[in-house]
């Protein structure tokens, strides 16, 4: 598995013999201020993984309390439609956020070819490139979570409609 191909592009718009002096220090900036929008990126995927874990857990819990309060009642059958619904806006999400984070680490790498030390590609390197047992890469297990819930939820939904019925509440 390569790390990655060459972008179609050339990344540096302006030639060091062009642009002066001041190419290599203001290409090491825009590396950093680069990397850290990767961190921002990973912030902000963590924080979409807590709401969604979230609202599926309160989902449970809701669909458990009143199953557990009123009975087995087929209209409870939307709430396992939801939850598969919020499972798969929720896996959607992670891997979107895990092609955002490739791409980035494409330009990342592709900066590293001009600057002294190609840490970031190096470190991709020594991981197996995520492919092999020294690495997996978290999108991978993050996927897993919104899945086990839709399998739960779909369980949920088989046996609202299959399972058994709730005694009809007499006025």
């Amino acid at each position: 598995m390569e790390i990655e191909p060459r972008l179609v592009e050339p990344l540096i718009s302006c030639p060091a013999s062009t642009y002066g002096d001041l190419f290599q220090p203001h290409l090491l900036e825009q590396y950093k201020l680069y990397v850290q929008s990767v961190q921002q990126v990973s912030d902000r995927r963590e924080k979409a993984n807590n709401y969604f874990f979230a609202i599926n857990s309160s989902l449970i819990a809701l669909y458990a309390v009143a199953s557990a309060a009123f009975g087995n009642q087929l209209w409870y059958g939307v709430l396992p439609v939801v939850g598969c619904l919020v499972s798969l806006t929720w896996y959607s999400l992670v891997s979107s956020y895990k092609n955002l984070n490739t791409s980035k680490f494409r330009i990342i790498h592709e900066l590293e070819r001009h600057l002294p030390a190609a840490l970031f590609r190096s470190e991709w390197e020594v991981c197996g490139y995520g492919a092999g047992t020294k690495y997996r890469p978290l999108t991978h297990i993050e996927r897993i979570i919104p899945m086990l819930f839709g399998f739960l939820y779909l369980l949920l939904l088989a046996y609202t409609i299959w399972g058994p019925a709730a005694p009809v509440p007499k006025p």
